[in-house]
């Protein structure tokens, strides 16, 4: 059996904790691979090597910083098929789902290609007689991100890219379900000609997780994860006087209203709900169709598409709509909740229980689920199941559509489908979320925007990449500058003498 590694100061370091987690292989339900867990020891290590190679790596100017990012773009797209297969293989995504995965974490370091534009400070001349006045923008020094099994690409350069770019060092602690990945993005990022020890991998769980919140020398965390791991992560980084951004739980809601096209709306809900078996913080989990005749139009279009919908492994080819969830454990959550959701008197239209594909009965594969008259109260409703399931709940006007998605804890995305431009607009202008999408379902902002939710989705200040990823990985410094005048005039020949 393969037994993975750590990437330290350039190399592949095995685990010295003697402690490890099964990586599975999702399709099948076996393991494939073992991953080591670093030790406070371990992460102390990497630390060392980033303390060491930081200062050097500040000094290259912006310019020739983007330069490596520029060849690891080439390097990403040289080597997009061998990654998105290998997160296939241990996340379950189907291989288009995977190689999306990676470009959009390429898309984010192309943008940090522009370092050099978007460090530039700020100067005023003559602030004063004589006074000038400039800012500038500095790394922080050693910075760190904790990131989830659901995207092992994507986020993991969301992170690394613009913390790199602005001159500082980063810990990577991926997710132990799906290592692989990061570690061979490590390996680009050095191919590409970042110095040693810039960029590092260490695999690990709490411990690793609690060595990084505590570490004086880190200066700040980033993390992609559940609520209350963010809110952890989040108060703990804070307490140690660490510059934090945490992302949690979604439950995403598509308001559906009478004008909408019906076709497009339960084409959108289908590949936002479903999609990557619903694993993505931006899955639409929620319709809110408006009226009962919109309702049961749109449920109506709804069964035979999802009823359609393909499951399988990623080696049964492209067609494939889905694969597996992750692990056993959340296969058996997702069916506890569609459980709840039948006994709290949810109507399920669409029901994905008896689900198994032949060859692959130990696969943590789950059918599509599809629920109707779902009400607030129900847990189905409340909690994010991180499946394929697809609640529907009725709302009588938009007003009471509107207030679903605001009065809900979670505040990530959500949509509106609709022709009517005021309601669109009034949708956008007055819900309390932070990313919108107007006959868009999933609105997730390209890479020169920011992406980030509001209320218990997300803890801190500022958002992942677009410009906030430059301000989040660096500081101001002002400088206030005054020369003595009279120099220029030359020296003084004749002897002083009093007034």
């Amino acid at each position: 059996m393969q037994e993975l590694t750590h990437y330290l100061n350039g190399a592949h370091v095995n685990g010295t904790s003697g402690r490890f987690a099964d990586v599975m292989n999702p399709a099948t339900g076996e393991v494939q691979a073992k991953v080591p867990l670093a030790s406070k020891e371990e992460v102390a290590r990497a630390v060392a090597y980033a303390v060491e190679a930081q200062p050097a790596w500040a000094a290259v100017n912006p310019q020739r910083r983007a330069r490596v990012l520029m060849k690891f773009v080439d390097l990403l797209n040289r080597d997009m098929d061998k990654l998105a297969e290998a997160l296939s293989r241990e996340h379950g995504k189907t291989l288009p789902d995977a190689a999306g995965d990676v470009q959009r974490g390429l898309e984010v370091v192309e943008y940090c290609i522009g370092a050099p534009q978007l460090l530039k400070g700020e100067y005023t001349d003559s602030a004063g007689p004589g006074i000038d006045m400039y800012s500038m923008r500095q790394p922080l020094g050693v910075t760190a991100g904790i990131t989830p099994f659901n995207f092992p690409a994507m986020i993991p350069m969301w992170m690394f890219a613009p913390a790199i770019a602005c001159g500082n060092a980063f810990l990577l602690k991926p997710s132990e379900r799906d290592p692989s990945v990061p570690l061979m993005l490590a390996e680009l990022m050095e191919e590409a000609g970042l110095p040693k020890g810039v960029l590092q991998v260490v695999n690990g769980d709490k411990e690793a997780v609690d060595a990084i919140l505590h570490d004086p020398v880190i200066q700040s965390i980033g993390f992609v994860g559940s609520t209350p791991i963010a809110e952890y992560i989040y108060g703990t980084g804070c307490a140690q006087g660490k510059r934090v951004q945490c992302f949690g739980g979604a439950k995403n809601h598509m308001i559906v209203m009478p004008d909408a096209d019906m076709d497009q709306a339960a084409d959108a809900l289908v590949g936002a709900g479903y999609g990557a078996a619903g694993e993505r913080c931006m899955a639409i989990s929620v319709a809110v169709p408006v009226g009962d005749e919109t309702a049961d139009r749109l449920i109506e279009k709804l069964v035979p598409r999802i009823e359609k919908l393909k499951v399988g492994p990623y080696t049964a080819g492209n067609d494939i709509d889905y694969g597996p969830v992750v692990t056993g454990a959340a296969k058996a959550n997702i069916e506890r909740l569609v459980q709840s959701g039948i006994d709290q008197g949810a109507k399920l239209v669409v029901d994905g229980r008896d689900f198994s594909l032949q060859g692959y009965e130990e696969g943590f594969f789950v059918g599509p689920h599809l629920f109707d008259h779902v009400t607030k109260d129900m847990e189905i409703y409340t909690t994010e199941i991180f499946g394929p399931v697809l609640s529907t709940v009725r709302a009588q006007s938009y007003e009471e559509a509107l207030g679903l998605a605001m009065d809900h804890e979670y505040g990530n995305g959500t949509a509106i489908f609709t022709r009517d431009g005021d309601a669109a607009r009034d949708f956008a202008n007055r819900v309390n979320v932070g990313m919108i999408g107007i006959n868009v379902p999933i609105p997730v902002p390209l890479a020169y925007h920011t992406f980030g939710g509001w209320k218990k989705s997300v803890f801190g200040d500022l958002n992942q990449h677009g410009p906030d990823a430059f301000k989040f990985y660096t500081r101001t410094k002002t400088v206030t500058s005054r020369w003595p005048s009279g120099i220029k005039e030359g020296g003084e020949f004749s002897i002083p003498v009093m007034e």
